[in-house]
């Protein structure tokens, strides 16, 4: 079975999401592919690193209420065996994130890549809309850290991934992280492996008996 996952690289409910699917495809006994698709919780241009406290502050009512927040999704996160740290974490814009996915899918280290850029950001307070700190994190992951960034520095891959991002937001995601099992079942939401699990059951039943 196909799974794309829509998520963005700087929301923490997609990254406890990836790990719950983890948990939950450990379990499942069927075939199955994971697919990373992009998506962008902000799209607008960060001109200079900023605490992300900082700007959760500005945009939910306080500091106090931002870290509220923080604390309840660290203590989720902290279940699923994450550990985040929001007083590191830095505010990015992440369409050169999203580009160094799509360059690390077609070398075979999506899975990877993705996990890293999830630490690089929650975990230790890394900028993430740097193409150099993007091309430092392709090398932890094996990658070629000059080719990686001669891509970043380039127009490679921007097109597609615009089209990527708008085709997303056709498709009706709104919200993330968003499952999409065999290419037409949603499942929104970071849901606990158990869910995850009974879905992915039902679309197989349901495939199965599709005419």
């Amino acid at each position: 079975m196909e799974i794309e996952i829509y998520a963005d690289v700087v929301c923490p409910w997609c990254y406890i999401g990836k790990r719950r699917l983890e948990q939950a495809l450990a379990s499942y006994d069927g075939e199955a592919s994971v697919r990373y698709r992009p998506f962008q919780l902000d799209p607008s241009p960060v001109p200079a690193p900023r605490p992300l406290v900082e700007g959760m502050a500005a945009k939910f009512g306080g500091r106090e209420r931002a870290e509220q927040m923080f604390a309840h999704v660290t203590r989720v996160a902290a279940d699923a065996g994450l550990r985040l740290h929001f007083d590191r974490a830095v505010m990015a814009n992440t369409f050169d994130a999203h580009r160094l996915v799509r360059y690390a899918t077609e070398r075979g280290r999506a899975a990877e890549t993705v996990d890293a850029l999830y630490r690089a950001h929650f975990t230790d307070g890394v900028d993430v809309g740097s193409r150099e700190a993007l091309a430092r994190i392709a090398a932890d992951v094996g990658l070629d850290e000059t080719e990686a960034r001669s891509y970043l520095d380039s127009e490679r891959g921007a097109p597609e991934l615009a089209a990527e991002l708008a085709a997303a937001r056709n498709f009706g995601v709104t919200s993330v992280p968003t499952f999409v099992l065999a290419g037409k079942y949603a499942v929104t939401g970071a849901q606990e492996p158990e869910t995850l699990l009974a879905a992915l059951a039902e679309v197989e039943r349901l495939e199965s008996t599709a005419p």
